[in-house]
């Protein structure tokens, strides 16, 4: 009879874990699926795959606001080499920035039209498109679409991004926004 009563108590007890696991995996959004993957063979299966992950939960942060793919993809040291007047630096810096976007674009979604996987390196060519409804400044949205392109250049050491140099189409995004 105690094999029993343990043996149930053992069931009951995965049973549980295993609803946790999957409630905890199922939080967590699917990566981005870059269009196209341009790899470089030298590259090991095990270092292409940790470039690959951390690139692809930056991204996925950026298409979701999911802040806990951030963090987990930049490196505590993390270095925006391209930052724009009066960002803060470190992984903060990405999440007010994100935080401050979204605040314009709730529906902000990021495609990775194509990633590069080379060396130390990954490079991302992004799509962005939602719809201006909130407030940018001192500017209110109306609904209007925003439709713009970013390029990322991730340095990849331990898994993680150790500095990102970007460039946005900003000039797209302000007239879209009405700045001018």
């Amino acid at each position: 009879m105690k094999h029993s009563a343990i043996s149930r108590f053992g069931i009951v007890t995965t049973l549980l874990a295993s609803s946790f696991c999957s409630a905890a995996m199922a939080a967590t959004p699917e990566l981005v699926k870059p269009g196209v993957r341009v790899i470089d063979n030298s590259l090991s299966a095990a270092q292409r795959a940790s470039m690959e992950t951390a690139a692809l939960r930056y991204d996925t942060f950026w298409n979701t606001g999911d802040e806990r793919l951030a963090l987990q993809a930049l490196a505590d040291d993390f270095v925006d080499k391209t930052p724009p007047p009066g960002r803060q630096p470190g992984p903060q810096g990405a999440l007010l920035a994100s935080r401050t976007f979204r605040g314009a674009v709730p529906d902000l979604r990021c495609e990775v039209e194509q990633m590069i996987l080379a060396g130390d390196r990954v490079v991302v060519h992004l799509h962005f498109r939602g719809h201006f409804t909130g407030t940018f400044g001192q500017i209110k949205g109306a609904g209007q679409p925003v439709d713009f392109i970013a390029t990322d250049i991730y340095q990849i050491e331990n898994g993680k991004i150790a500095a990102n140099w970007h460039i946005e189409d900003n000039l797209s995004v302000m007239k879209q926004l009405g700045a001018f």
